[in-house]
This record gives C-alpha cells, structure tokens and sequence, in this order.
C-alpha cells in the first residue's frame, strides 16, 4: 500500500480507504461479512476508513468503530463528520456550535475512541457564518477531540473563505476536502476544487471513484435487479448514459492491456493526481477489497493517461 500526506499536514493516508456510507449500519451488509471487509482493508495497509454520523442514522459508527477498536489506535485514521439533521430538532443539524460540539462527542461515543483524526464538515451550511463553524473546529482541534477538519463537497470559493477566515483569526485550517470525484464526474474537482486546495496544502479524500460502480463494467450488459442501479434510481440516473456506457465499453481494452481491472484504472487514474491523498472505496465481499487494494500500487504511463483521456474525452 502506497500513503500519501494529507495536503502539507504530517500525517499520511493510505491511498486507498474504505468507506462506510453504503454498506455499513443495519440492514446494509451482514455484520459478519462487514466486520471481514475492515479486517481484510486493515491486513492490505488500509489505515484510513471514513464514516459520517448520517450514515445509518449512526449504526455505521458503531458497526465500523467495533471492529477498529480491535487494531492499535495509532495506526489507524478514522473521519467521520457532521451537518445532516439527526433528528427532528431545530438544533440536531446544520454546522453551528451547538451542533458541532454535540455531535462530535456522540460520534465519539459510537465509534468508541477518544478522537478522530479527521472532522468533516459534510456541506457548506448557508445559516451558519463560516467563523462560527471555523471557531468551533478550531476548539475541537484545541481540545484533542480532532486532529484535523475539513470540508465535503464545497466550492472553490466556500473553501476559500474559510481558509481567508481561519488566517485572519489564527485558527487550525481546514486540511482536506472531501469531493465526488471520478472518470465521469470531474470538471467542478479539476476546474474549482483542486486550483484552491492544492495552493492552501489541502489534500483532497474522494468518494465515488467508482461512479456507483459503473466503471468497474458490471453494467455492460444492462442494469440486472439486485444491483445499486436497479435499487437506487438517483445513482442510475447520476451515471448511466448511453455516452458512459460508451466510453466504460472502450476502457476495456486499455485495462485488459495492463492486465488489470476497469475498476483499478478507474482508481490508479484517481490518483494520478498529486492533489488527491486518497480515494474512498466500499466493498459487499472481503474478496472485493483485493482488488481495490491493488490499485494503490498501479501507476499509469503517461502515454496510458493520453488513452482514456481521448477516451472520456468523446
């Protein structure tokens, strides 16, 4: 496994990490084979595994936090973050203090750990001014319970004013943003995200580098039942097209030709990337994090880059 800063911070990441939001907390995966998932990430030099409170209504940090309790601390790199309501109370969502210092204690509590090493402030919150959010980061950094904050799907310019912020007051910056990010949804990371985090020693965490799994080629044949597209119609509708289906179709070639997966190619082209610390994966089977665990050791030519981009490109 290859690790990588995160942005200008001392700490290193694994390149490839494993998430928590689709299949973790009740009725996602069986609770044995998710406990197999962490453990198989963990023996391939995983170290980073990221959660958020939303994820099952909380169920994910605990099913998740249970097995990484078992591993030493200090090896380990957990995120998780804050901002969807929790509950119906006026107070129970958003990025205020109130919420923010509430939330992390009881995501603390589910995870069963005395901090986190990454805090993400899971949107931008229009109701809240970016120092209040910056201040309450700030004291939780301060108090040991975070050891570094940072954003998710925010524009270049949100990212902006809270570094703006953070410097006018001397607070603890944000360290990473976490985007959408893949072969099919790239120009908001390429053209506004990356041109502010990169300068300010932000690196970015992605997630849905596999475009909900349409990259890996499983949807060649159509869209069978039992798969994320045949549940979730946001996700179909988010990536399959008939121009994805496509350029997916003439990927083929590319990665048969380095004797590796479309799934691989779609990551090792993620991280092409100087900007990108690491990419956020998910697996149903202990078996698939193999796989995804290799693509942290590929690296692409560069005439291997000017193929799939004429490739995305049409």
């Amino acid at each position: 496994m290859q690790y990588r800063r995160l942005g200008d911070a001392g700490m290193k990441v694994s390149v490839i990490s494993m998430g928590g939001w689709i299949n973790y907390g009740e009725g996602k995966v069986p609770a044995d084979e998710a406990r197999q998932i962490v453990i198989r990430a963990y023996e391939h030099g995983i170290n980073y595994f990221d959660l958020a409170d939303i994820y099952g209504r909380g169920e994910a940090e605990k099913q998740m936090g249970s097995v990484l309790k078992q591993f030493p601390r200090h090896t380990l790199v957990i995120a998780t973050k804050v901002y969807w309501p929790m509950s119906d109370d006026v107070n129970d969502q958003g990025l205020s203090r109130k919420h923010i210092m509430e939330s992390i204690d009881k995501s603390l509590m589910r995870l069963g750990t005395d901090y986190v090493d990454i805090y993400f402030c899971h949107r931008p919150d229009p109701n809240t001014p970016v120092e209040e959010t910056a201040r309450a980061m700030h004291d939780l950094v301060t108090q040991g319970k975070v050891l570094y904050w940072g954003t998710s799907e925010w524009s270049g310019a949100q990212i902006a004013e809270a570094v703006a912020v953070c410097e006018k007051y001397g607070l603890h910056r944000p360290k990473t943003e976490q985007p959408q990010y893949s072969m099919l949804i790239r120009e908001r990371v390429e053209t506004d995200v990356l041109p502010v985090t990169e300068p300010n020693g932000m690196g970015l965490v992605v997630w849905s580098p596999l475009a909900g799994g349409m990259l890996t080629g499983k949807y060649d044949e159509g869209v069978p039942e039992d798969s994320r597209f045949g549940r979730e119609d946001w996700a179909r509708e988010r990536y399959l097209n008939d121009a994805n289906a496509n350029r997916v179709l003439r990927l083929k070639p590319i990665a048969d030709a380095l004797g590796i997966t479309r799934a691989q190619l779609a990551l090792a082209w993620i991280l092409r990337q100087p900007g990108v610390a690491s990419t956020i994966t998910g697996a149903t089977k202990a078996h698939q994090v193999d796989g995804t665990a290799a693509a942290g050791e590929i690296s692409l030519s560069e005439d291997t880059i000017r193929e799939i981009e004429a490739v995305l490109a049409s």
